[in-house]
């Protein structure tokens, strides 16, 4: 066997530090070096960087064709973002170059595309950036190195359309054996469309409860993954945070004054993809007994450049105000409500039986595999998102819920 000359062999970017992947947005620059470390003279025939962003989705379906007949249909689509390649090492005459023994670096630096689509790992789809060199040597096997870099495309919420208030209502009959118990209705609003992990969404809604039973509201933030290929989709929702309310009395009305429902680390909104989106929704949720749930939904944008405290802040005010003036509810409060404790956080709307209560008991919120994309951005351009499958490591204190050892 021959004695392999190459002592070491890889890719380094600048602004990498730790072993962490660098994080850039679209139209910024990447720079870095490809470190090439020989224990001998080696014959060389060419150096070439190859830069790729690619954006790919793929799921199965199973189908029956009838009672003993069935075949999986395939659904796969990708997309090319970033396709930069260049040769970094070239002999003049087009055959070989010899190196000399010893540390050789070859500088490279390339333009990302002015737009381009956050980094993204989930069970039926990916984005991913890499730069791979590649050394061709003559009768050698190539050798390869590559290196993993992170994109997150910054979204501003100091826009108007994310500044501007969400609001909606909704009506049920609750009925029973063909008998109208009472009209149950929902109005629930909150101040903008835009938020940022880390921050609280302060939930505005009124309950009335004209039934002879008492019924439970819930809230939560939803995050819709969207996969598309071939004309299909394949869609996965998930609860990344939620809250319950105290039970409305039969004949009761209840005022939430600012409810506050924390924005774990979650991944930003990805809109403007042709092959996956991740979509976010406020759910809020009225359990009735002895029929289905009265439901409302308000749209939001998950963003990474945080509220402006100045500039956009101030020109919301005015809209601010009369948001609350419409509901009745003067000044906001120096400090929205505090949230609930851990325990009374909830995870998912089916709910199983629990004996005579009235409402039946939650299952805790599942963040497995089939877990929510996560990430740690305070703003885009700082920590990268890890895969969407990982909790956060450092939750605050305040909700770290302690553990039964028999659950």
């Amino acid at each position: 066997m021959l004695f392999d000359k190459v002592k070491a062999f890889v890719v380094q970017l600048d602004g990498a530090s730790g072993g962490a992947e660098p994080v850039f947005s679209g139209g910024q620059a990447v720079a870095g070096r490809v470190l090439l470390e020989l224990s001998g003279a080696v014959r060389v025939g060419a150096l070439r960087l190859h830069a790729r962003g690619r954006a790919h989705v793929h799921w199965t379906e199973s189908r029956s064709t009838g009672s003993s007949s069935a075949y999986t249909q395939s659904y796969s689509e990708r997309l090319e973002v970033v396709n930069h390649l260049v040769t970094l090492l070239a002999p003049d005459t087009g055959e070989t170059t010899t190196l000399p023994p010893g540390r050789h670096e070859f500088p490279f630096s390339f333009q990302l595309p002015p737009t381009l689509v956050t980094s993204f790992e989930g069970r039926h789809g990916s984005v991913r950036y890499s730069v791979k060199a590649t050394l061709h040597r003559p009768w050698a096997p190539a050798r390869r190195a590559r290196k993993v870099f992170v994109v997150i495309e910054p979204v501003d919420i100091n826009t108007p359309a994310l500044l501007a208030p969400q609001a909606g209502t909704q009506e049920k009959f609750a009925r029973t054996w063909y008998c109208n118990r009472g009209l149950v209705s929902l109005s629930a609003k909150i101040d903008r469309k835009g938020y940022t992990p880390g921050e609280l969404i302060p939930v505005f809604a009124e309950i009335d409860n004209g039934t002879t039973r008492p019924v439970l509201p819930r809230v939560a933030v939803i995050q819709t993954q969207t996969f598309m290929a071939r004309g299909a989709r394949k869609q996965k929702r998930v609860v990344v945070a939620s809250l319950v309310g105290e039970p409305v009395g039969p004949g009761r009305r209840a005022l939430w004054q600012g409810r506050a429902l924390h924005i774990p680390p979650v991944g930003p909104s990805i809109l403007h993809c042709r092959v996956l989106r991740v979509d976010y929704v406020l759910k809020v949720c009225v359990d009735i007994p002895g029929t289905s749930k009265l439901l409302l939904e308000l749209p939001l944008v998950i963003g990474t450049v945080p509220l402006h405290p100045f500039g956009s802040r101030s020109s919301s005010v005015g809209s601010h105000a009369s948001f609350l003036m419409d509901w009745g509810l003067g000044a906001l409060p120096e400090q929205p409500e505090a949230p609930p404790e851990y325990s009374e956080v909830v995870a998912d709307e089916d709910a199983a039986s629990a004996g005579q209560d009235h409402f039946p008991r939650l299952p805790e919120l599942n963040l497995g595999l089939e877990g929510p994309f996560f990430t740690y951005i305070q703003e885009f351009r700082y920590r990268p998102p890890p895969l969407y499958s990982e909790e956060d490591p450092h939750p605050p204190m305040a909700v770290v819920r302690p553990r039964c050892m028999t659950c």
